[in-house]
């Protein structure tokens, strides 16, 4: 286990009202563990930012699956980053759209090339991204 460090911070004592009501809102059990997280959020947020760093997440995107080859080229797409997806998920949310959930581990530059290609797709109505760091 790594070693705990106390530090100090000061705030406005408004800043420091609103996140305590935040916080326990979201039912954690102390200033630190809160803080803890968006430390770590940040890391990733910055990590991001640089091609090199290695991460881990998901892509998911909603498309209409009868547009003519459209799933086809999700396919390729798919087939041409498979060093960088772990696995992927495919669900028909009624007749006419289907939502992929893309597990993805890599290089940040490689997998922004991936989300890039896909959201840019015609006929692809929605994606998002969410990275993690790899611990």
């Amino acid at each position: 286990m790594t070693k705990i460090v106390r530090f100090g911070v000061s705030v406005e004592e408004d800043l420091l009202e609103n996140f305590d009501k935040i916080i326990e809102n979201k039912g954690y059990n102390s200033r630190s563990e809160a803080i803890r997280d968006l430390m770590r959020d940040y890391i990733i947020k910055e990590k991001w930012n640089i091609k090199s760093e290695k991460v881990a997440g998901s892509i998911s995107l909603i498309y209409e699956h009868d547009v003519y080859g459209l799933s086809e080229k999700l396919t390729d797409i798919q087939h041409h980053y498979h060093d960088v997806i772990i696995s992927t998920l495919h669900v028909h949310l009624d007749e006419k759209n289907c939502m992929e959930v893309i597990l993805v581990r890599g290089k940040v530059e490689k997998i922004k090339k991936l989300y890039n290609e896909i959201s840019s797709l015609k006929w692809v109505r929605h994606t998002n991204i969410s990275i993690t760091d790899i611990i």
